[in-house]
Parts: structure tokens; sequence; C-alpha cells
């Protein structure tokens, strides 16, 4: 890898308020105790949740450039502003902070959707983005208790609330996101811990 974790902590934290800061180090540290716990590379989870939000405040008309012109996946920004970070971050790292890792850039693209056919590493990002501490809304004490004892179980719930969220809210819902949650929906086990 090409930047060390120290180094991932120090280059975020001039990219993050400090309440975000907070969240990335709780979703470091859910990220490492979901690896450890489902046999995901605990290195690769530590730099991934490190560096999932690095974007998260960068201009949004920069970003909307990065995913037209530069991803060629205008996409992203058709769905909202709050999903640009995504794919700009796993850009970011790889682009400027020396990231080659594949599954790295894959859990930090898809962290805010998901997607169908997610790797380990993803499944560990994005449930740590959804259950870490600081998190507070309803349904986060029942998606912890999930990923306790299945991470597919935990992955579904979360995009299952997610999508009633922007439903509730009359938004768009991203397709990655109805992809991830049918792919988990039809796999046999996921559902049977709800």
């Amino acid at each position: 890898m090409a930047i060390t974790t120290n180094e991932a902590l120090h280059e975020v934290k001039q990219h993050l308020t400090d309440v975000r800061y907070t969240h990335t180090l709780g979703v470091r540290d859910t990220a490492l105790a979901l690896a450890k716990q489902y046999g995901a590379d605990e290195s690769k989870a530590e730099l991934a949740a490190i560096l999932h939000d690095i974007c998260k405040y960068h201009d949004v008309q920069t970003m909307q450039d990065i995913v037209r012109n530069k991803l060629h996946e205008p996409h992203w920004g058709e769905y909202g502003n709050e999903l640009l970070h995504a794919p700009c971050g796993a850009y970011f790292a790889e682009r400027q902070l020396g990231v080659k890792d594949k599954d790295i850039l894959l859990a930090i693209r898809f962290h805010t959707t998901g997607r169908a056919g997610m790797g380990l590493l993803e499944k560990v990002l994005f449930v740590a983005d959804y259950i870490e501490p600081n998190r507070r809304f309803p349904g986060v004490e029942q998606a912890r208790k999930l990923a306790e004892e299945s991470l597919d179980a935990a992955c579904c719930f979360a995009l299952r609330q997610t999508m009633f969220f922007l439903l509730d809210r009359k938004q768009l819902i991203h397709p990655e996101t109805v992809s991830a949650y049918n792919a988990f929906y039809k796999q046999k086990g996921a559902m049977e811990f709800e």
C-alpha cells in the first residue's frame, strides 16, 4: 500500500470536520472488528475506512466534473450530491494518495450505494459506515445486532432501510442500491436473521 494508516489519518483530518473525523474513527474501529469477525483483511479494512469519506466536503462542482469527465460515469451526480464523495474518494485515493489495491478502491467507491456482487471488504465498510458507534437513527440497533450474526443480513437490512428513507423523502434511489438489495434478497441466508 502506498500510504500508511497514520499518513491516511493525517491526510483525512485535513479534509473533514471534527464531527466527520470522529465518525471516520468510529468506522475504522467498527471495520476492524467486522474484518476480524468475518475474516477480511484487517489492514485493508482499516485503510478503506479511514479514507472512505475523504471527499465528503470537497466542492460539489469539482466532484461533478470528476464523475463526468474523469470517470465517465455521470450517473453518480444524477441521484443526489450526497453520493459524489464515494466515487470521488476512490479516485482521490488512487490518484492523489497512490492507493492501487482494487478491494480498497471498490469499498470506498460503493460505500454509499452498495452494489450487486459486493466483495467481503466492501460489505465490511458498507456495514461499518452504517453502524459505527456515533450513528443515532431508528433501526441502527437492529442493524448492529444483525452485524453480529450475519454480514449479509446487515447489508440487506441497511440497503432496505436506506431505500425506505429515500422513498419517504421522495428522493431518487441509485440503481446500484436496488441491484445490491435484489442480489442479497435472492441470496439464500441473507434474510434469515431479519
